[in-house]
């Protein structure tokens, strides 16, 4: 009886989800990841559209929300990772921050308790939107053959240290950045759901063994805080995503820097 009390599910449990259409491993598979990107992509949308549709000088309810958030992703991502000309690339920042946001949230809603990034394809995608769209920045602003040597010979190394620098600074940027932009997301998102998992199945193993259910005053407790500091995580991580984008726009941008 104790041994079933504490028993963990096997991973694949909190990871995996059935289809809700097109069983079996079909591409056109929908299950519940897909429908947490879904109302991930309307939410912001509607918000959007709602607080554009009668805007006001003295902005109130869904429009002052909606300016609020581009706002911040202006002021706290666009303009200090890309600098200068930075408004052209707003609209897409905010998208990652609005899209990544709601994903990462639904890990604490009821019934779904799951990020939609903590699965692998989410942030590849995104990040693979990221990656194709510095580079078409770089290329676009200074040319193919400009950005190229910019990335390979960055400004302010000794010469003879190029034989070292070039190949790493290429290999970087153009292989192993989107990699690396799309793990950060996925890893935390993957960890943090992991442990809130663990812990929910801990204070549920206490409460079921009488002679330790005192232990619950503590670890409720613990299990709300910790569910509240995922909640922090979720925007930190949408946050970090979208300035690391920035970032990468900002050094296509403007390669001399």
């Amino acid at each position: 009886m104790i041994r079933a009390a504490i028993e963990f599910p096997p991973i694949e449990n909190i990871v995996e989800w059935p289809n809700f259409l097109f069983d079996g491993n079909s591409l056109l598979g929908f299950n519940k990841i897909a429908l947490i990107s879904l109302i991930a992509i309307l939410v912001p949308t509607i918000l959007f559209l709602v607080a554009g549709r009668t805007p006001k000088l003295v902005p109130s309810g869904a429009q002052s929300f909606a300016e609020g958030i581009v706002r911040f992703v202006e002021t706290q991502v666009a303009r200090p990772g890309i600098g200068p000309g930075y408004e052209p690339y707003l609209p897409l920042l905010i998208c990652f921050f609005c899209f990544i946001s709601i994903g990462n949230l639904f890990e604490v809603i009821p019934f779904f308790q799951m990020p939609a990034n903590a699965r692998m394809a989410g942030p590849l995608v995104l990040a693979i939107v990221a990656y194709l769209y510095f580079i078409g920045v770089g290329m676009k602003n200074n040319g193919p053959l400009k950005y190229l040597k910019a990335v390979a010979f960055p400004s302010g190394v000794p010469k003879f240290m190029y034989i070292l620098v070039t190949p790493i600074e290429l290999v970087s940027t153009f292989l192993v950045r989107p990699f690396s932009h799309a793990i950060r997301l996925f890893a935390n998102m993957l960890a943090g759901h992991i442990l809130l998992v663990s812990f929910s199945v801990l204070c549920i193993a206490v409460w079921s063994l009488q002679f330790t259910a005192v232990l619950e005053v503590l670890t409720f407790p613990g299990l709300i805080i910790f569910t509240a500091f995922e909640v922090g995580v979720s925007f930190i991580q949408a946050f970090v995503f979208s300035i690391l984008a920035a970032v990468y726009i900002g050094g296509a941008l403007h390669p001399e820097h």
